[in-house]
């Protein structure tokens, strides 16, 4: 006979879902009992640390990933991951465990009391089903819902006692046709609304492109290079997004949009059409009072998500596919010649910057020289998952991101991502050099990342930018004429003790040359985990 268990993890093979990240409780015993040996399970040693790691595994391999919890308690431990994922909109199907069906009306220990309301509203879509037999059926659904736009994360709560349940012969059928089932969502504009927009880009005096993480998420990177040089596009990325939308080292780019009212505004002024595409419009943080758009433009968005199109705050929407959308807009624009058209830029990789003149290259160092010696050391390849918030301006502007599906950072504000998506990220694509700079603030957040990294010999390579403090937010106190905070001072900590701690070899680097001489080494090195240390003087972003 097929039990529950027998289907569900058939399933999970049918769709190519071998790897398991979770952090085990005794509610998801009955479902991990016999573990199969073609299976992988990733234990990470927090529930938040397994869902960034699947975060991480999830964007660098463009499947979905799965996840599972203990009962309530896993998932309260998770939610600020959960957020993070739904931010990224990251395919993830989140599993947790609940207390037998025999003992969850009288809510014995380990009941999950409202299992559906505990993860919203950071899921799509939160279910219990109402049988055993409903199992299967109900993660096939949960499948199709987390890969279908707008992507992100979905949550089922399985009672420990179904997976034991043996199914009848038309149980079992029922779970074979939903192993089977693909939904396609691969859906263009239609042809009219297409035509509309590019008889705008044709007719507009000076347009621009801004892009958006989900250019990357789906696939679309050539399409919208194809369409910038068509129409000779500027493009700027759009502010706060996990992924890069546009390669960075071509000669249409323009830089990141300022994350704030008046100054995004005064960044697109002269242009009369701003067509965003996979972004939001937009993120902002902090409060700049200002215009959405500068004085006589319009705006044009193009998302796959329906959320992002209905809280536009001005603008036309187009609901639709990225890839098939732009490839047809492409199509109907004649080409657009520019002055000194060139063909594309190299887009091989990061660029490799020299150090800043005239800067001490002793530590502490300047963050611009640190990580100018880090982008010059690191292979052109390199996965880069960034959560050092003080740094990453600067970061974007040494590191030119240059090929798809090479930047990672969250699009959600929370902290605890950087080290454990990197880890979920090689584990996902061991075939790419991972470098992870995480501030030593940061980095507490998700410090267990670290033992999964060693225990499972993932190369990756942690350059922390040490600062000593939360160095953002002393800036916003700054912007926002709050002084005497407590607690944005980090004394005493030892990032290359708690990596060792952890079986992470660890350096600590003393000026930049020795900082790039590390980061190179360690990015060659392919038996374990290397965390580099490199103290750095704090230098405040701009807006």
């Amino acid at each position: 006979m097929t039990t529950v268990r027998d289907a569900v993890f058939e399933l999970l093979r049918a769709r190519g879902v071998t790897t398991v990240f979770g952090n085990p409780g005794s509610t998801e015993l009955p479902f991990l009992r016999d573990f199969p040996d073609d299976f992988r399970y990733v234990l990470g040693l927090q529930e938040a640390v397994a869902v960034g790691m699947a975060d991480g595994h999830a964007q660098a391999t463009g499947t979905t990933a799965l996840v599972n919890l203990h009962t309530a308690p896993g998932v309260g431990n998770a939610m600020g991951a959960v957020v993070n994922a739904a931010a990224n909109h990251t395919p993830m199907v989140i599993t947790a465990g609940q207390q037998v069906r025999a003992m969850m009306t009288m809510e014995a220990l380990l009941t999950n009391v409202d299992a559906t309301t505990l993860p919203r509203p950071a899921v799509k879509w939160a279910y219990e089903p109402p049988r055993p037999q409903d199992v299967p059926a109900a993660l096939a659904r949960a499948f199709h819902l987390a890969e279908t736009a707008p992507r992100g994360p979905v949550f089922l709560s399985l009672p420990m006692d179904d997976f034991d349940v043996e199914l009848d012969e038309a149980g079992a059928a029922a779970a074979r046709h939903a192993a089977r089932r693909r939904v396609t969502d691969e859906t263009a504009a239609a042809g009219p609304a297409v035509e509309a927009l590019a008889a705008r880009l044709a007719a507009a005096a000076n347009p621009v492109m801004v892009t958006g993480g989900s250019v990357d998420a789906e696939g679309a990177w050539d399409a919208a290079v194809a369409l910038a040089e068509r129409r000779g596009l500027p493009v700027w990325a759009s502010p706060i997004e996990g992924r890069v939308g546009f390669p960075e080292d071509h000669r249409l780019y323009r830089g990141v949009l300022p994350p704030a009212l008046a100054p995004l505004a005064a960044t697109l002024d002269g242009h009369d059409l701003v067509l965003v595409v996979g972004a939001p419009v937009f993120r902002y943080y902090p409060y700049v009072p200002g215009p959405v758009l500068p004085e006589g433009a319009e705006l044009v968005l193009l998302t796959s998500d329906p959320g992002e199109a209905a809280r536009a705050p001005v603008g036309d929407a187009l609901v639709a596919g990225l890839r098939p959308t732009l490839e047809r807009l492409t199509e109907l624009l004649d080409k657009k010649e520019e002055p000194g058209d060139g063909g594309p830029a190299d887009t091989s990789g990061a660029t490799r910057p020299a150090a800043p003149a005239g800067e001490p290259d002793t530590e502490p160092m300047s963050a611009r020289t640190a990580l100018t010696a880090v982008a010059g050391a690191a292979p052109p390849d390199t996965l880069w998952v960034n959560e050092s918030p003080s740094n990453v301006q600067i970061f974007r502007e040494v590191v030119r991101i240059g090929r798809p599906c090479s930047f990672l950072t969250t699009a959600g504000g929370g902290l605890g991502f950087g080290l454990a998506a990197a880890v979920g990220a090689q584990l996902g694509r061991p075939e790419r050099p991972v470098v992870a700079l995480v501030g030593d603030g940061s980095a507490q957040y998700a410090i267990t990342a670290l033992w999964t990294a060693a225990a499972y010999r993932a190369p990756v390579t942690f350059v922390v930018p040490a600062n000593g403090e939360y160095a953002i937010l002393k800036w916003f106190g700054r912007f926002e004429d709050t002084p005497g905070v407590p607690g944005l001072d980090l004394p005493g900590l030892d990032l290359c003790a708690l990596a060792r701690g952890f079986g992470v070899t660890a350096h600590r680097a003393t000026d930049a040359a020795h900082l790039a001489r590390l980061v190179a080494e360690a990015t060659a090195a392919t038996d374990g985990p290397v965390l580099i240390e490199a103290p750095v003087t704090t230098v405040p972003p701009t807006l």
